[in-house]
């Protein structure tokens, strides 16, 4: 429970980083953070450790009492935002088109969709935001080598650059925790989150 993941914001509320446990107990003793329930309260350590423990509730054993593992923490200080660069990478182009395939939009999940290359790499296609979109395995098949126009299918819409601020550059345990629902909309592991190489 101790290496499980926390959610740190910054002093506006905005995901920093990861971290586990042990460390945001650590910070938060030193009073470089404070512990966010789901109402948005702050809590200090002793704050923190007088509340009661609900059943079936995430917590560790102390001495004397059980304490509830914190999911979210803010820091006390820190205001600097996260960079706003999209990343290009497996992930951010996933969420960018919804889990949906852009040429027959069925909504699947990730093991079943794939990227491909508007024009194809093997036409002189670019590795960039404008020309790979998600797609299903039956419409990747179905259009191979081919343009969308050759292939006689359309895109569902042209893709871009997204312009949301992205929380990819974090490590992720993979994890996700009803409570940092609020800070973020989407986590994966380091496949998803691998930047691609913009040609």
């Amino acid at each position: 429970m101790l290496n499980s993941a926390v959610l740190v914001l910054n002093k506006s509320y905005l995901p920093i980083q990861v971290t586990n446990v042990r460390r945001a107990f650590r910070m938060v003793c030193m009073d470089i953070a404070r512990i966010v329930d789901d109402q948005y309260r702050t809590f200090d350590f002793n704050s923190w450790k007088a509340l009661a423990v609900a059943v079936n509730e995430d917590h560790i054993g102390l001495v004397d009492r059980a304490i509830r593992v914190p999911r979210v923490i803010i820091l006390t200080s820190y205001d600097r935002l996260p960079k706003r660069r999209v990343r290009f990478n497996r992930y951010n182009i996933y969420a960018r088109d919804n889990n949906t395939c852009q040429y027959c939009g069925h909504k699947l999940p990730k093991r079943d969709l794939n990227l491909d290359h508007i024009v194809p790499r093997s036409r002189g296609g670019k590795s960039t935001w404008e020309n790979v979109v998600c797609c299903c395995l039956r419409c990747n098949r179905k259009k191979g080598g081919r343009t969308p126009p050759e292939a006689s299918m359309n895109l569902i819409r042209r893709p871009k650059r997204p312009t949301w601020t992205p929380y990819a550059d974090l490590s992720w345990s993979g994890l996700r925790y009803k409570e940092w629902k609020p800070f973020i909309s989407f986590v994966d592991a380091a496949y998803w989150n691998t930047e691609l190489v913009e040609e």
